[in-house]
């Protein structure tokens, strides 16, 4: 199984591409973790941010054929760490890939939180898109620990 962070937006900081590539590089091979930049939809001062954040979406869910979709969306259930474990040992028993899917500055398009198995929040906070790479990349790293009986999570 393949977890894939798929993301919307580039040129991110040199810590947020070395804190992904570090957790991606943990995870063993039957669950890699991969992380995919998308542009972003075009914007001009004064246009309808609606049609760049559709643009996104159709790139999004072209990019995430075939896959089990997860929408970040900050209104999407929040879980804790154990909660997330038990997700990604159902994700492994589905047997697809699974694609997260991290809009641009306008959020996710419509057509994207339509056809997510799963909305899924990491906070209620507004967090910056780099920083949710690597939330994201350390949460599911420290999820297949768990799932390993690895002693990383304490309770």
């Amino acid at each position: 199984m393949r977890l894939r962070i798929l993301a919307v937006g580039s040129r991110m900081p040199g810590w947020v591409d070395e804190g992904c590539r570090d957790y991606a590089a943990r995870m063993p091979r039957e669950c890699r973790l991969e992380i995919q930049s998308l542009p972003l939809g075009r914007r001009s001062r004064g246009s309808d941010t609606s049609k760049a954040v559709a643009d996104e979406g159709r790139r999004l869910l072209a990019a995430s054929e075939g896959c089990l979709r997860v929408c970040l969306d900050v209104p999407g259930v929040q879980v804790d760490t154990p909660g997330l474990a038990r997700k990604l040992a159902d994700w492994r028993q589905d047997g697809r890939d699974v694609a997260l899917l991290v809009g641009g500055p306008d959020g996710l398009a419509a057509s994207c939180l339509d056809q997510a198995q799963w909305r899924w929040s990491l906070s209620h906070l507004t967090l910056p898109h780099g920083l949710v790479r690597v939330l994201l990349a350390e949460q599911l790293y420290r999820a297949w620990t768990i799932l390993s009986g690895h002693p990383y999570h304490r309770q």
